[in-house]
């Protein structure tokens, strides 16, 4: 195996590997957007895995298994929006408690449906290679032949750009995350926007959960998200806030849990803990240099009150 061969493997992995943060990235920077602040994507990702193994196992379909993660992703969502939007809670407190709740009743409904231990086997998605672009020498394959959600993942990537920059609807959303009062005077409704751009987000984060265990692994297995809800929102901020900025982080946050994986196979003297270690390291590393950088929406995390 040549160089180039090896490279192109090494990007075939970073892009797989990277869809499940850039799906939850992107749903949270649409909930940012409209001035919540979310951490509880750890939780809706934990919940919609399970929920896409459970279709899937069920009806035999790995499309209809995905279908009802992005359910779940949405009720999450709902739930998120409720107690943040109407009732006015915490949105700190609320995301900590969305994640301790997709962490226990994902483990609890995971035990009482199928057997601890014994591996579960559903449909998974198959790689589809796009006629011409995936025979391209070396690249072609590592670029052009992957499951249908890691095309979605990036396809959303300019679509968002878009309808973020370029659309009423996008700039209103802005606009709500940088002063709902003012918006408000303007005739935007803001709660119907944080509502909307809630569900949106919720589904976008289970989006990346449902591709964990249905196209990273096949099975559903407690606490699998790893911390990925979390590089997700320092993806955003990584990002500056915007799409292409979390694609650009998600690929650069995953190339070091790609080069951990290669020194455990290269038998590296590097203790094995070290090793697990670096894209979490990598991730401080990237805050620290260019979260200075990144201008938030103004009204992030406030908690909006009419009159």
């Amino acid at each position: 195996m040549n160089v180039l061969q090896i490279i192109a493997g090494h990007i075939s992995s970073d892009i797989r590997m990277a869809t499940p943060i850039l799906f939850a990235g992107l749903g949270l920077l649409l909930i940012n957007h409209s001035g919540l602040l979310c951490i509880g994507a750890e939780g809706i990702m934990l919940m919609a895995s399970l929920t896409a193994v459970i279709g899937s196992f069920y009806t035999g379909s790995v499309a209809i298994g995905f279908a009802c993660a992005l359910l779940a992703g949405i009720v999450m969502g709902l739930l998120f929006a409720f107690l943040t939007v109407t009732v006015k809670a915490n949105q700190i407190v609320t995301g900590v408690a969305i994640n301790v709740l997709g962490s226990g009743l994902s483990a609890t409904i995971s035990r009482l449906l199928f057997d601890v231990g014994k591996p579960t086997k559903i449909p998974v998605f198959q790689n589809i290679s796009i006629p011409v672009l995936s025979r391209i020498p070396f690249f072609g394959k590592a670029l052009f032949s992957h499951m249908l959600p890691v095309y979605l993942a990036f396809v959303l990537v300019p679509i968002l750009t878009f309808y973020l920059f370029r659309t009423q609807r996008g700039l209103n959303l802005r606009a709500v995350g940088e002063d709902p009062k003012v918006s408000d005077t303007m005739g935007i409704n803001i709660f119907r926007t944080q509502y909307l751009a809630t569900i949106a987000g919720g589904l976008l984060i289970a989006a990346g959960g449902a591709f964990l265990s249905t196209g990273l692994v096949s099975s559903f297995s407690e606490e699998m998200v790893s911390g990925r809800g979390f590089i997700a929102l320092a993806a955003v901020i990584f990002g500056r806030y915007k799409p292409a900025g979390v694609l650009l982080a998600s690929v650069v946050f995953v190339t070091g849990n790609v080069l951990s994986n290669v020194l455990q196979v290269a038998g590296t003297p590097i203790p094995y803990t070290l090793l697990t270690m670096t894209p979490y390291l990598l991730t401080i590393i990237a805050l620290t240099i260019f979260a200075k950088g990144a201008v938030a929406p103004a009204s992030l995390g406030r908690i909006y009150r009419r009159g």
